[in-house]
């Protein structure tokens, strides 16, 4: 790897581990690689490569929302909010026993991730029953939830409904 990109990778590393995001780990069985892909800015996005642990890994079978039912259920709606759950996934905590799974490997050392990591097989399924768990009573009626993508949905302009 030319030592640029491995700059680059460094200094990602760094701030995910600044973030909390990351801690350092040792012993583990499992290590993944990084597969660094090279954003249009210039930075790199360190993906890790999880297919080894993803193998082992049941399925979680909790289901993800069908399409066609999200859009049908906006038909009826004139004002929508789309909301991104913008780093969603670093908000959920991983288990203290599944951390060192995570566990990947860079010429400064290993490290392992204290937030869901994306490549997990289950991190989708796991993301969406955290929003099912937050909004079940708002699902379906004001809002409507896929994974980290949510849209509000009402037929009042907001400023009506604010000066009500």
């Amino acid at each position: 790897m030319p030592a640029d990109l491995l700059l680059r990778i460094k200094e990602e590393v760094v701030k995910q581990v600044d973030a909390g995001f990351l801690e350092v780990c040792n012993y583990s069985e499992w290590v993944a690689s990084v597969v660094p892909v090279e954003k249009k800015n210039g930075k790199v996005r360190v993906c890790i490569d999880y297919k080894d642990l993803n193998k082992a890994s049941p399925k979680d079978n909790f289901p993800l929302p069908h399409i066609d039912v999200l859009v049908d259920n906006t038909t009826r709606h004139t004002q929508f909010s789309f909301m991104d759950g913008f780093s969603g996934y670093n908000q959920i905590q991983m288990a203290e026993e599944d951390k060192i799974k995570t566990t990947f490997i860079t010429i400064w050392g290993t490290f392992c991730y204290k937030v869901m990591p994306f490549g997990l097989k289950n991190a989708g399924a796991t993301y969406q029953r955290a929003m099912v768990t937050l909004f079940h009573d708002m699902m379906h009626k004001e809002i409507e939830v896929y994974v980290d993508d949510i849209i509000a949905k009402g037929n009042s302009r907001m400023e009506d409904q604010i000066s009500s």
